[in-house]
């Protein structure tokens, strides 16, 4: 019997071209002053470095301004009262307690740095939406697009008439009875006292801020159980922070978003 000694070598992934330039797998740079990416066999994965991107400043700052300080990549947050509602941009996510920002040194494994994005803004502003985030957080190391169930309201909810005499908004109403969730037809498994985010009188909006991902289970008519994984929020924002009916990312977001179930 013949027997050969040699050495195992690992394979290596496919490059990345991003920009120009070519990247090893597993290699990490940094696109601009504002995004670490990682080449992951022929995919790029990149996390915002500014915090601004992807977190309102507070709960209690409805009218947040960026401002661009000199020398600083980073713009950064400034509460005030503007004279003018002048504030459009695209639909901010969730600002949830689990969120990564940039690589967790606890999270560098054996040939994998371990990158999360943020879950994006929920798809749609009332009723059942989708939110998602990529990862590499698998024991393959590859990118990875993951779905959430979301509901930031019930469209059949008039939440104005909740809203307390002398103020203009109602951040997040109280439902009086536990909800079930529908889907597709399906109905959850149990019954859930959710909150949600309420409505504004004065041309604000309001969004999650802090939310927390959870299984829930569908039982459909057939007999079938499904579980998906949704949002829920623990607290919201009012800002002027809102779509604007006009931004061609908002529209190309939703188009994109639509149906996803991923």
């Amino acid at each position: 019997m013949n027997r050969k000694i040699g050495v195992c070598t690992a394979k290596e992934g496919a490059p990345c071209v991003f920009g120009g330039m070519v990247y090893r797998s597993g290699e990490s740079f940094q696109s601009s002053c504002k995004y670490q990416c990682t080449c992951l066999d022929g995919g790029v994965g990149c996390v915002p470095l500014c915090s601004m991107d992807i977190r309102l400043p507070s709960p209690d700052c409805p009218f947040p301004r960026r401002v661009k300080l000199p020398g600083k990549c980073c713009e950064e947050w400034v509460c005030d009262q503007p004279m003018e509602k002048t504030m459009v941009g695209p639909a901010l996510p969730a600002f949830r307690m689990e969120e990564t920002y940039g690589p967790d040194p606890s999270l560098i494994r054996a040939n994998c740095l371990v990158q999360t994005t943020e879950w994006s803004a929920c798809s749609k502003t009332c009723g059942m939406g989708i939110s998602t985030r990529v990862t590499n957080d698998n024991e393959h190391c590859r990118l990875e697009k993951q779905s959430r169930l979301c509901m930031v309201r019930p469209c059949e909810a008039d939440l104005e008439e909740n809203i307390k005499k002398g103020k203009k908004c109602i951040r997040t109403p109280k439902i009086s009875k536990p909800i079930k969730f529908e889907l597709s037809g399906c109905t959850s498994v149990k019954t859930y006292r959710a909150k949600f985010c309420g409505v504004c009188t004065d041309g604000r909006c309001c969004t999650p801020h802090r939310t927390a991902t959870l299984p829930v289970e569908f039982k459909c008519p057939d007999g079938e159980v499904m579980k998906k994984k949704m949002m829920f929020i623990k607290t919201c924002a009012c800002h002027y922070n809102c779509p604007g009916d006009n931004d061609i990312f908002e529209s190309m977001y939703y188009r994109k978003m639509y149906g996803d179930m991923a």
